[in-house]
């Protein structure tokens, strides 16, 4: 295991003619990767923990709605910005005021005197997790090469992949246990400690990196992208809950317009020699327009089926969360185990593993929504088991390599702006999947068995895994 050490936090990732290029040894590696997994398991953590929130805080289901869609909003509409800031300023420098923001956000959360209270707290998490996250993909790019980055980026597909699952698991644990009396604000408050072990040994461990000519901030586009992005995704995660009024209609219909206008704006800048936030040229690289398309189809389906699944056990089979978030871990054992064979794999296969896994992944869909169908109401998560280990095994076939196709051509003074583009997709996918089928799941199950809701949603995302693999195709046959 090796470390580097660094006499200064601001060194380039160009470093002067001679100088050795920062590397990220060992012990770094785990520390990012530790870091990223904090945001990525609050996205999910606090799901099991609404019930008890609601009771405590005395808050409607529109206010629990906005407990979530609140941190989702910030952290999505932010992410390509906080790429941006880590370039010009630093990825360390960036990772470590997002690590100190983020442990003090989230003391607020666990501190919040009433459901506003909280909301806000919320809000500013997801700010915080959007200046920390793309610095984790964006050091990985820019200090590792070669194998080193193959394995280090299937670790951080591993780790996405985990951090979902685990949240729900480590929600319902955190709860259940009722730790000190803290109920519900355990599942804030145990960032506090979290925070305060990476923090160290980032300052150790990560390099600093950052671009070669760091480029002035696009105040225009970064304005155009954030109310395109809450145009599409406040009412898609909002609408439900209100009822779809006007507004809602109103702001997805704006949507496309403002679309159209962040795009214009950003060629506007980069035929006139300017910096634009998202650089139309960087989407002309294949391998990232290509691994983009199919990284939203596998999140959205992955974030739906996450709050499927969990409204599914905990309502239809009354299990409590501890049990329903335990039903997960055949999933999450194996989405680790193939995330790790990734690199093996693609060294003999290439990209060709990508469909395979879209196969693997619908067979186990196929799976669960057969048991679902078949077996409702005595529907055990053992009986899911099988279904749950196969969709695992091939989710974690794709979006590892997907991480990997992405960035391969991306260059290392744009590492923090295409982190940021591709965890915004990411992001904006989930949102997407909770919406349109956890809104097909619910108006199904207000007319049919619980098990019958579940099946035909789960075949929904099985089309999906199919087209998926079928688009997978299309992408170059080797990566970096």
């Amino acid at each position: 295991m090796t470390t580097t050490t660094h006499r200064s936090p601001t060194r380039p990732s160009s470093p002067a003619p001679g100088a050795p290029a920062p590397v990220l040894g060992s012990l770094g590696l785990f520390t990012v990767l530790l870091g990223a997994a904090l945001p990525l398991v609050d996205f999910f953590i606090v799901n099991v923990a609404l019930p008890s929130i609601g009771g405590d805080l005395g808050a409607d289901e529109s206010l629990l709605e906005l407990v979530v869609a609140g941190y989702g909003l910030a952290y999505a509409v932010l992410l390509v910005l906080g790429g941006r800031l880590g370039d010009l300023f630093g990825r360390r420098r960036l990772f470590l005021a997002g690590l100190v923001a983020f442990g003090a956000t989230s003391l607020l959360c666990g501190l919040a005197p009433s459901a506003w209270a909280l909301v806000a707290a919320r809000v500013a998490q997801g700010a915080t997790a959007a200046l920390l996250l793309p610095q984790v993909l964006a050091t990985l790019h820019s200090s590792t090469a070669g194998a080193r980055r193959a394995r280090a980026i299937g670790l951080y597909g591993a780790t996405t992949g985990l951090a979902f699952v685990t949240g729900q698991i480590l929600g319902g644990l955190l709860v259940a246990a009722d730790l000190a009396g803290l109920g519900w604000r355990a599942v804030f408050l145990v960032n506090v400690p979290a925070v305060l072990l990476v923090l160290p040994l980032a300052l150790r461990t990560v390099p600093e990196t950052r671009a070669a000519a760091p480029a002035p901030l696009d105040v225009r586009g970064t304005v155009l992208l954030a109310l395109a992005l809450v145009s599409l995704l406040a009412p898609l995660t909002e609408g439900r809950a209100a009822g779809w009024p006007l507004w809602t209609w109103g702001a997805l219909a704006a949507f496309p317009l403002l679309a159209a206008a962040f795009w214009r704006t950003e060629r506007r800048a980069e035929l006139r020699g300017g910096t634009p936030l998202v650089p139309p040229s960087l989407l002309r690289l294949a391998p990232l327009r290509r691994g983009l398309v199919l990284v939203l189809p596998l999140s959205g389906g992955f974030g739906g089926f996450i709050l499927v699944v969990a409204i599914a056990l905990q309502q239809g089979l009354e299990l409590g969360p501890v049990a329903s978030g335990a039903a997960l871990a055949p999933m999450a054992l194996a989405f680790f185990a193939a995330s790790l064979a990734g690199p093996r794999l693609v060294a003999r296969w290439g990209t060709r593993v990508v469909p395979a896994g879209a196969l693997l992944q619908a067979a186990g869909l196929g799976l669960m929504a057969w048991t679902a169908w078949s077996s409702w109401p005595d529907v055990t998560p053992w009986t899911l088991a099988p279904g749950m280990a196969v969709a695992g095994l091939g989710q974690g076939l794709q979006l590892p390599v997907l991480f990997r196709v992405v960035l391969a051509e991306v260059p290392a003074n744009r590492a923090g702006v295409g982190s940021g583009v591709m965890v915004t997709t990411q992001q904006a996918a989930l949102a997407l999947g909770v919406a349109t089928l956890g809104s097909l799941f619910l108006t199904l199950a207000a007319t049919v068995p619980m098990g019958t809701a579940l099946a035909a949603t789960l075949l929904v995302q099985l089309a999906l895994a199919l087209l998926t693999g079928l688009y997978a195709l299309r992408l170059p046959r080797t990566t970096a």
